[in-house]
């Protein structure tokens, strides 16, 4: 087993995947600030067990493994006031999200090769609006546009985006 990563490497992979990890615990517990808190606690657990991790394998699905158990534990929590999904409910939801995986892999695979080919400008619009958080109204300012043409842009990009990521997969069947 290769050594254990330390505290920058694991810093590195944690927040390169933790939109991705949030995404995926908002799917068991909807409420935003309740899933934020599960990502912390995953945080917590994935560093105490960052010695397990194998770096040759992905990330993200280690990591899933963890947000799911953080979030079977708030569910027991939360489910004693009957607010959010049972349990059995959220094991069923990553039993179906491994069954997509690797579609979803092939996916996001084909999306990162469609952004790569997207115009400099096209790709700090979508930077700035998915990544950096930036509102319409901010980009709208910033690019000097108005915020219709901003929503349009984004509108545009993402159906063009979608089409290059069917051409890829209908290529691969």
């Amino acid at each position: 087993m290769p050594a254990p990563l330390n505290h920058e490497q694991f810093m590195r992979l944690f927040l390169q995947s933790e939109r991705e990890l949030l995404r995926y615990v908002m799917a068991l517990v909807p409420n935003v600030s309740d899933a934020r808190d599960v990502v912390q606690e995953t945080a917590l657990a994935l560093w105490r067990e960052i010695g397990k991790y194998d770096p040759a394998k992905p990330f993200i699905p280690w990591a899933c493994r963890f947000a799911l158990n953080e979030a079977r534990v708030f569910l027991r929590k939360e489910f004693r006031q009957r607010r959010v999904l049972r349990e059995d409910v959220a094991t069923l939801l990553e039993q179906k999200r491994l069954a997509a995986a690797t579609e979803l892999d092939g996916r996001h695979v084909h999306l990162q090769e469609c952004l790569a080919g997207l115009p400099e400008d096209q790709r700090g619009l979508l930077r700035g609006y998915y990544f950096d958080d930036e509102s319409v109204d901010a980009l709208a300012n910033r690019l000097s546009r108005s915020r219709e043409a901003v929503y349009k842009s984004l509108q545009r990009i993402r159906h063009s985006l979608q089409q290059c990521i069917e051409r890829k997969l209908l290529a691969e069947a």
